[in-house]
Order: structure tokens, then C-alpha cells, then sequence
């Protein structure tokens, strides 16, 4: 069933984060130097994820080489507790971007008359291990096992679906049980105590349990399985009011991207990984590192054949999500201005 993008409970959960961490920046500036005042005041936005993996981690660069205060934006990059809560707060206005793939939340809110789009694909493709018990030593060897996702629709369920649709399994058929644990730590965590026997893992993680003797059944980046992975979606209503600042959003990102790319940075981007991931050591991040450098995109179009695949997954048992198209999911008017300006 998908998550209802108007959901009271989780917008009420945010809204006292919000508060919290607009107050906090309030006090700050409050006390900031009588220049700093002075200056021309940073245009405050909020970008929400559901995610809690690597996959972030080009914004947690962003934010602290300052690519994005560089456009004159105060960036505020919130974990949510899930994708729905995230697109939630995007269709009421509390937040004015969302990093995430394309998902049940995603689709349903669209199908529902949200106005919420894609203006940018910074991954577009599936990522991470799929991590399961050393007695699973093949596909075939996942049916009657049960299987651990952040959430019903949400993004690693899309995952962990695409990849046993690509392996010719289907849950219902083939005795698998889906079972919502949590996200990618906490999912790790179930493997390793025997909650459950797989899952889709960040790269991050999925090193802790190698480490430990798990077993990789694939790194899902190696299967051909068209897919739009984190994006940064925006609502049009915002783009239309302020396109400048969702130009600056993504001029941030892109330089991001090439920052992270550039091996000479490795000890920032690693710093920027593990405070992002609140690793204790900066060497924990490692695994998370050489997965970064590989995974974004420079040209960061969004993946319409990706959002395809996905409605065509999802859109089997529910008719609304059959009806979109996904060319209508997508607006890369901003990125093809960067692209015709050589910022990639």
C-alpha cells in the first residue's frame, strides 16, 4: 500500500525539526559578527532524504566546502525518518527540495495531483550490495527467506524488487517475505543477528558485514536495470517563484560532484562522509568513498527510461501510477542552462 503524501503525523514530526533547526540558525546569526550582519543575508531553504547512505553524501560535501553559501544559499539537509515523510513535507511546503529515487511515495503523490518533479538525476542507477547469510549462495537460493527494506514502496524496497524481478523471482510466488526493519544500519544490523537474511545495503555498510564473513550476492550498480536513482526533486509552483535558487541548488551540486571526483580530495570528501553518516572514525568511511566516486553523474539529467521501469513495476496493481507518464516526472530546463553554460 502506498504512503499517503499528506500524512498529519509525519508532518507534524517534522515540523518540530524544522523548528528546532530554524530557531538554532536564528540564534546563531543573532550573535554573528556586526559584518557578518551586514552582509547580504543567505537565502534559507530546506532539503529533506529519507536515505541514510553514501548516496547523500555529495550534499554533506556540498554543504561543507560551501558550494552551495558560494550562491547565497543557507542549505538546511534534514534526515527524515522515511521517503514519504520527506515528499510529505515537500507537497506542503515545509521543506522546498527532497533527495531521493524514485518510489511508491513518489509515484503516489504525482498519481495524487502533486505538482512535485525531477530536475535533477545525480545517480541513475540501482547501488549498493545486496548483502545476504553465507547459506544464500545464488539468487535461486533467496525463495522462502525473508527479505529486510527501510519501507513498503520506498526506495530500498524498489531496490531490493527491481533486483528479484531481474533475477526471475517473484515474493509471492517464490515464498518471500518482505519485511520493513529499517534503514541501512539498521537493516545490517538484522543480517548480522539473523532477523532477516538479506537486503539491499549502501556500500558502507555493506563493507561492515564482508568484514564480518557475509556474502555479496551482487553490487546491484553491475545489473542492467534502467533506474533513477537519488534525484533532487522540486515542486513546479517553487520553480516558477524561485528558479534562481533552484539554479543554485544544483550549480552547487554539480561542483560537488567534481570536487568529490577529484582523488586529491579524498580526506575532505571522507571527513564530509563519516560526519554525514556520524561514524566515529574518519577511516570508517573508506568503503563509502570509493563507491561516492563512481556513483554520481556530471550530467545530471534525470533517468526517464529509470522512472519507466519503476512505474511499470509499481503500476501493475494500481491504476493511477499506470497513467503517468514519466516525461511528465521531469524537468531538466535548469540542467540543460548548466550544460549550455560548460558547468559540465
Amino acid at each position: 500500500m502506498l504512503s499517503n503524501p499528506t500524512c498529519r503525523k509525519p508532518l507534524a514530526d517534522l515540523r518540530i525539526q524544522l523548528s528546532c533547526l530554524l530557531g538554532l540558525s536564528f540564534l546563531l546569526l543573532a550573535m554573528g559578527h556586526p559584518r557578518a550582519q551586514a552582509a547580504t543575508p543567505l537565502t534559507r531553504v530546506l532539503m529533506t532524504t529519507g536515505a541514510f547512505s553514501e548516496r547523500e553524501g555529495v550534499v554533506f560535501v556540498a554543504q561543507d566546502q560551501g558550494f552551495l553559501r558560494k550562491y547565497g544559499l543557507d542549505l538546511r539537509f534534514v534526515h527524515v525518518r522515511s521517503g514519504p515523510v520527506g515528499m510529505a513535507a515537500l507537497a506542503a511546503g515545509e521543506s522546498q527540495f527532497h533527495v531521493g529515487s524514485v518510489t511508491g511515495a513518489t509515484l503516489g503523490a504525482i498519481a495524487e495531483g502533486s505538482d512535485a518533479v525531477f530536475v535533477a538525476g545525480l545517480i541513475n542507477k540501482l547501488t549498493g550490495t545486496f548483502m545476504v547469510n553465507t547459506k544464500i549462495k545464488s539468487p535461486d537460493d533467496l525463495k522462502g527467506k525473508t527479505l529486510g527494506v527501510s519501507s513498503m514502496s520506498g526506495g530500498s524496497w524498489i531496490f531490493t524488487m527491481l533486483a528479484l524481478d531481474h533475477w526471475g523471482l517473484e515474493p509471492k510466488r517464490d515464498g518471500i517475505t518482505i519485511r520493513v526493519v529499517g534503514n541501512d544500519s539498521v537493516r545490517a544490523q538484522a543480517i548480522a543477528s539473523e532477523v532477516i537474511d538479506g537486503a539491499q545495503l549502501g556500500y558502507v555498510f555493506s563493507a561492515v558485514l564482508k568484514n564480518k564473513g557475509y556474502r555479496a550476492l551482487a553490487d546491484l550498480a553491475q545489473l542492467p536495470i534502467p533506474y533513477q536513482g537519488t534525484g533532487v526533486l522540486v515542486r513546479r509552483s517553487f520553480i516558477a517563484s524561485s528558479p534562481d535558487t533552484v539554479e543554485g541548488v544544483l550549480k552547487g551540486l554539480v561542483e560537488a560532484i567534481g570536487f568529490t571526483q577529484d582523488p586529491g580530495n579524498k580526506p575532505l570528501v571522507m571527513k564530509s562522509l563519516a560526519r554525514g553518516l556520524r561514524f566515529p572514525k574518519v577511516e570508517d568511511a573508506a568503503e563509502g568513498y570509493q563507491s561516492m566516486t563512481n556513483l554520481y553523474e556530471r550530467r545530471i539529467y534525470p533517468n526517464i527510461e529509470g522512472l519507466r521501469n519503476v512505474i511499470r513495476l509499481l503500476g501493475a496493481g494500481n491504476e493511477k501510477i499506470r497513467r503517468i507518464k514519466a516525461e511528465e516526472m521531469v524537468d531538466d530546463r535548469l540542467v540543460r542552462k548548466l550544460e549550455k553554460e560548460g558547468r559540465f
